[in-house]
């Protein structure tokens, strides 16, 4: 591809569907390499906006409207950062040559729907994950979870970031799992997935990344990202996560087959559980992925330089330089233009690094900033992180 210069006519246009903390990091990258970008998102001042050439706030979901952003724009490739998005539009745009979707429009709209990506993985392609069932009303639901077992988990068909999810111990909590589950999720009435639970040791994030090596599309790994949660939202993520050489080459091998089933280009934020040598699928998301925030310390290119470079056709790089780990930092209150203390204090903690994300309003539990560190090892890492983490407070303005 011929990289051109912003805000002329030789311009790469890309435009992105999505314009969070994550979107904010690939902007960034995506102007370093030459790209005109234009963000979008439901709400004004989104991160990615503060840095982008160009912004629109629309109803993501809305087709009509989303169509015509993107005709006015003329963006040449787009780059969907979330998962509330008329996914329609984009496969009409993309059959009809207008730009090309990141990886592509089939996988956007597969992967933004749990039911879609957990018939491909098991059904389609026949990888190993937890038992399941899909249910439409709180009847098919019970149903679903004996069919399981208890526990379980359910959770909105489309949400992410654990809105919606529920541990489920027994039949009495069905009822209040479904009510949560549509209040978490993404659409009305959507259909809920119930799965059932795996005992693994522990859970990883697997980046996987599509590019082109001598126009040929080839798959890379980085190494293995481990990560906790809480209620199904990451809270801290480290690499490398150690794990056992088969363990490695059977989540390498699933993450492989997952993505070449989407095809296209790009990072693939792939999430697999793992006890001994033994792997699950879980979910994959077609973009960078949170807990991948702990490459900007980690990686020679991040994930986000990574997802560039990869859409863009140039070469990648995945090496690791050396263990890091990131903490996140969470708002805590609800307020609208919040500051920070504690940010010299917390960049004091020796090889501790600091993104504030600039989000216009924040809440108990949203994403206001993320703290990441190096160490000797992921002990160390962590340990730094979290002390950097928990020297930043968030007050009100």
């Amino acid at each position: 591809m011929k990289l051109g210069t912003p805000l002329s006519d030789t311009a790469v246009r890309v435009m992105l569907l999505g314009a969070g903390e994550l979107g904010k990091e690939v902007a960034i990258e995506l102007q370093r390499l030459g790209c005109e970008v234009i963000a979008v998102d439901r709400y004004p001042n989104a991160p990615a906006m503060q840095v982008a050439h160009r912004s629109h706030v629309i109803p993501m979901t809305d087709a009509q409207v989303l169509n015509g952003v993107i005709l006015a724009e003329a963006p040449h490739i787009i780059v969907p950062e979330i998962e509330a998005i008329a996914t329609e539009v984009l496969a009409d745009i993309e059959a009809a040559g207008m730009a090309r979707v990141v990886p592509t429009a089939r996988a956007v709209q597969l992967t933004m729907n749990r039911e879609g990506i957990r018939k491909l993985a098991a059904e389609t392609l026949g990888l190993p994950t937890s038992p399941y069932a899909f249910a439409g009303s709180p009847e098919e639901l019970a149903t679903g979870a004996e069919t399981v077992g208890y526990p379980n988990f359910v959770k909105p068909v489309m949400s992410s970031s654990g809105k919606g999810q529920s541990f489920v111990e027994n039949a009495d909590e069905i009822a209040d799992a479904w009510t949560y589950a549509q209040e978490g999720g993404r659409v009305a009435g959507a259909r809920v997935i119930v799965e059932g639970r795996i005992d693994f040791d522990f859970e990883i994030t697997l980046l996987t990344v599509r590019s082109l090596r001598d126009g040929v599309v080839v798959t890379d790994f980085c190494a293995p990202i481990g990560h906790r949660q809480v209620k199904g939202d990451y809270v801290e993520s480290w690499q490398p996560q150690a794990m056992s050489a088969g363990a490695l080459a059977s989540a390498q091998d699933i993450a492989a087959k997952v993505t070449e089933a989407l095809g296209g280009l790009g990072v693939f934020g792939v999430e697999l559980f793992v006890k001994g040598d033994q792997v699950w699928f879980s979910e994959v998301s077609p973009r960078p992925h949170d807990t991948g925030l702990v490459t900007l310390a980690s990686q020679t290119m991040s994930e986000f330089a990574l997802h560039a470079r990869a859409i863009l056709g140039l070469p990648v790089d995945v090496t690791q330089r050396e263990p890091a780990a990131s903490a996140v930092v969470y708002g805590g209150m609800e307020a609208q233009g919040v500051a920070f203390e504690g940010v010299a204090e917390a960049l004091s903690v020796p090889t501790a690094d600091l993104r504030l994300f600039g989000k216009p309003e924040a809440f108990e539990r949203r994403r206001m900033g993320v703290a990441s560190a190096r160490g000797a090892d992921v002990d160390q890492a962590r340990e730094r992180a979290r002390e950097a983490a928990g020297r930043v407070k968030v007050v009100r303005g």
